[in-house]
């Protein structure tokens, strides 16, 4: 059995997992559906050899059985394999766990039960949960934070061989957003797109590649509005009504929300003008990413930036139909981008 860890990690589950540790129970449970699959595909693959499979492995939808029959498939033993394999997906509508907490009190060691339970995580006060940790793997799934989107971007591809310029990262992230399973996916396109002499990503291969102009994009929109070009602003926004798909307001205000949120807290820095301790203070990847706060200060007052927070709060309420029985996505976003800028 796996040894018990105080914190487990996908990293640290999938290590065990390519090293054939395996335990008899894993939980995969919350809201981040990528992690989730990724372990349960992998065990579903590699545990038995495929002419292994029709015999001792099993895949049951929580709601096609009940928590009593998923622990009879369990205390079945392997025919002519070392392991037998019962994946539960969609674990989260699975009926009578009851039976299930007995079955991991004493659970058969030469079965691995994984239970995919998605959309939330199980109650860590129920007596299942406390079986499942004692008996084998309880692992939880986050989402990730749109600020952790391009370390997760350049970690896929490093792991991969491969690099990507700042703004490229930037660029994906904004476009693709924190679908992980469609972010991998079109990550999968760029490194298919590379030469194996130049294994790195710029953003005209992104733009190839995914489709987001490098000139016309929610980054280039950012850009634009920290360095208070009303003019570049104005392209972007106009490239943007004629274009929907390539973005909208609700793709562009959480992320510039988030900036002017920092940009405020910015203000209170002890050394706002040094990049490295701003980095620090702000919680930044680097010393790069300092400087548009730096330039932020330079171009927006902090009142102003109190007041762009407001409006960031009224366009919210417009979009979602209070105080407001007509106006179109568009036109609230060009509102709100004449605002700031003026």
């Amino acid at each position: 059995m796996v040894e018990k860890k105080s914190a487990i990690s996908y990293e640290s589950i999938m290590k065990d997992l390519k090293a054939r540790k395996y335990s008899p129970v894993y939980v995969l449970m919350g809201e981040e559906p990528f992690y989730i699959d990724k372990i349960c595909d992998y065990i579903s693959e590699n545990v038995l050899q495929p002419e292994e499979r029709d015999f001792n492995q099993t895949v049951v939808f929580g709601a096609d059985v009940t928590g009593a029959q998923v622990a009879d498939l369990c205390k079945g033993y392997p025919m002519m394999a070392e392991y037998r394999v019962v994946v539960v997906k969609e674990a989260q509508n699975l009926r009578n766990l009851e039976a299930l907490e007995k079955y991991l009190e004493n659970p058969v060691k030469t079965t691995i039960l994984v239970f995919c339970h998605k959309n939330g995580k199980l109650d860590s006060r129920k007596k299942f949960s406390a079986l499942a940790a004692k008996a084998g793997v309880v692992f939880e799934s986050k989402k990730l934070y749109d600020r952790n989107l391009p370390g997760f971007i350049e970690t896929y591809l490093k792991t991969r061989k491969a690099t990507i310029e700042p703004k490229a990262t930037q660029m994906v992230a904004d476009h693709v957003g924190a679908d992980l399973h469609r972010l991998t996916s079109e990550l999968d396109k760029l490194l298919i797109s590379l030469p194996e002499n130049d294994r790195r990503v710029t953003p005209e291969i992104v733009e190839r590649e995914i489709g987001v102009s490098k000139d016309f994009n929610a980054f280039e929109l950012r850009s634009a509005i920290i360095s208070r070009d009303v003019f570049k602003a104005n392209q972007i926004i106009n490239y943007f009504d004629s274009n929907p798909k390539s973005g909208s307001l609700f793709t562009l205000l959480p992320m510039l929300f988030t900036y002017f949120q920092n940009l405020m807290i910015a203000y209170y820095a002890p050394n706002r003008q040094n990049e490295n301790e701003l980095a620090k203070f702000l919680d930044l990847r680097g010393a790069w990413a300092a400087r548009e706060y730096i330039i932020g200060m330079r171009n927006y007052t902090g009142v102003k930036v109190m007041a762009i927070i407001e409006k960031f709060k009224e366009v919210d309420a417009k979009i979602k139909g209070l105080d407001n029985p007509s106006t179109p996505v568009g036109e609230l976003m060009k509102e709100l981008i004449f605002f700031i800028l003026h």
